[in-house]
């Protein structure tokens, strides 16, 4: 019978490895959150530090959603090692800037996987991808909105408070 449900891969070999690579990406990604949150914290930017947090942990759940994928396809998940992530910032409008590089990063990866599985006419894993292209039009949209309150508040100590009063109320409105 098992020789009968596993006649094929249900995946193919390069859309697996593409999607481990992700796993490993949303890891690193979720890493470098938890150390922009420490850095805020260590600052006193307390709802900044809050919002690196939830990224964080919101960076962890896209992990878990592409390796639970691959074992509901019964494809092997990779549970990845990452490495030492920047825990430095020279100020906040760095760790700002460091999280939109990240987004774009992970965009970019996203419309990587998408496209494999357009060469693979992998219809299944295709759809699975559309709730991450979604959410990445909604991350990269935070962190430009975030970024842009450097550009209109300024970076001197008023402005500073003022974004560390607002960083919690930047959201996706649907607006593109």
């Amino acid at each position: 019978m098992k020789d009968i449900l596993r006649r094929h891969q249900v995946l193919k070999l390069e859309i697996v490895d593409v999607i481990n690579k992700q796993i490993k990406m949303e890891a690193h990604s979720s890493s470098a959150y938890l150390a922009m949150a420490g850095w805020c914290d260590l600052q006193g930017y307390d709802n900044c530090a809050d919002f690196f947090f939830k990224q964080s942990e919101e960076e962890r759940k896209h992990q878990l959603k592409f390796f639970h994928y691959l074992t509901d396809m019964e494809a092997q998940a990779i549970s990845p090692a990452i490495g030492d992530c920047q825990h430095d910032f020279e100020n906040l409008r760095d760790v700002f800037e460091t999280a939109l590089d990240i987004e774009i990063s992970v965009t970019d990866a996203i419309h990587d996987i998408v496209g494999v599985c357009r060469k693979h006419t992998d219809i299944a894993t295709e759809e699975f991808m559309k709730w991450f292209v979604q959410e990445q039009i909604e991350e990269e949209y935070i962190a430009r909105r975030a970024l842009e309150l450097f550009d209109v508040l300024g970076e001197d100590k008023i402005a500073l408070g003022m974004i560390e009063e607002k960083i919690l109320s930047v959201s996706y409105d649907g607006a593109n």
